[in-house]
């Protein structure tokens, strides 16, 4: 079964056509990061204008580049949410009108499970059960992956998700968008230990997730050394900063694994490209005997064959024509 894949939720506009859920066929990304970047964000109306003036191009290039032709196409799908309202239009719009000019199924797919079936792709061995753990840029999640429509959250975001902490610190450092990769190249050379910060757990057994607080106390320490003249070294302060984060991120996800008794770990979402996340995690499994998982850096950010894997196994398991669907921006699992 071959999907036609597309993704517009925030700031990526995305097409890809991936077989049986696991192998990608092809697949483009026209990003919009040098557009936003001068805002120090994304700008939801100027996604969505963007969105609209290269959807079609990238359906027909991508197609183009895996030599394929509509005649090859079995299913048409695209994300429904969670995302910006506008650009989720543009793309579920794009793909409905697809799908009914071919007579060809279509999927509505959720973003978060894009995710975690970003994993399906890049490890061919990895299938449920195991525990994921999602962080994105909007989104936190802990969850136990049942199957591959399955899943039982175990814990979440409550405020602020990890990476919108990174890019809020970011910004508060001076540092480009999207943040996340620069503060994580600084914290390489920068002191983990050189400010106080919390380390938020929410009580014993919770696995839900909180980094507002995180964020207040990282930035009222620039205040106070701004108001006293103090020079602020942005190298530990990515450091302390990233390395508060990653404890918590670590400590409940390890936990919630042993406590359900699962030997694998699939970790996905943008900030699953972090490499000091990577790096503890991964000493931090091993030494517990645990698999971790995690995609290539391409499939860790937004892209359209997350899409296709995650509408494959919707599809799969339910086969219903949902052609009558509509965006949802705020989408859960």
């Amino acid at each position: 079964m071959k999907i036609l894949a597309i993704e517009s939720s925030c700031d990526e506009t995305a097409v890809a056509v991936v077989e049986d859920g696991r192998q990608v066929i092809c697949e483009k990304v026209a990003s919009q990061i040098d557009i936003h970047r001068e805002y120090g964000g994304v700008v939801p109306e100027i996604a969505s204008r963007q969105h609209v003036e290269t959807i079609s191009e990238l359906i027909d290039s991508t197609l183009e580049k895996g030599g394929l032709s509509f005649s090859d196409i079995d299913v048409v799908a695209a994300t429904r949410g969670p995302g910006l309202v506008g650009a989720l239009l543009v793309g579920l719009t794009a793909g409905k009108t697809l799908a009914y000019a071919l007579d060809l199924p279509f999927v509505g797919a959720n973003h978060m499970q894009g995710h975690i079936c970003a994993n399906y792709l890049a490890h061919p061995e990895l299938e449920p059960p195991f525990l994921g753990l999602v962080v994105s840029g909007g989104h936190t999640y802990l969850l136990h992956v049942k199957d591959y429509t399955n899943y039982d959250i175990l814990g979440q975001t409550l405020d602020d998700a990890a990476g919108e902490v990174f890019d809020k610190i970011a910004r508060a450092l001076g540092l480009p968008y999207p943040g996340g990769p620069h503060i994580d190249a600084l914290a390489k050379t920068g002191d983990p230990k050189a400010m106080e910060l919390p380390r938020v757990m929410l009580g014993k057994g919770s696995y839900d997730f909180s980094f507002s607080g995180l964020k207040t106390a990282v930035l009222n320490g620039l205040n106070q050394a701004a108001q006293k003249g103090q020079k602020i070294d942005t190298e530990d302060v990515a450091a302390s900063f990233q390395q508060a984060v990653l404890d918590v991120l670590i400590e409940k996800t390890i936990s919630a694994a042993k406590e359900l008794n699962l030997d694998t770990i699939a970790m996905s979402g943008g900030v699953s490209a972090n490499e000091g996340l990577r790096l503890q995690l991964g000493e931090r499994a091993k030494k517990e005997g645990l698999r971790l998982f995690y995609p290539p850096r391409a499939l860790c950010t937004d892209n359209a064959a997350m899409i296709g894997s995650a509408a494959y196994y919707q599809y799969l398991y339910d086969k219903e024509n949902l052609s009558d669907i509509g965006v949802d921006p705020n989408l859960g699992l």
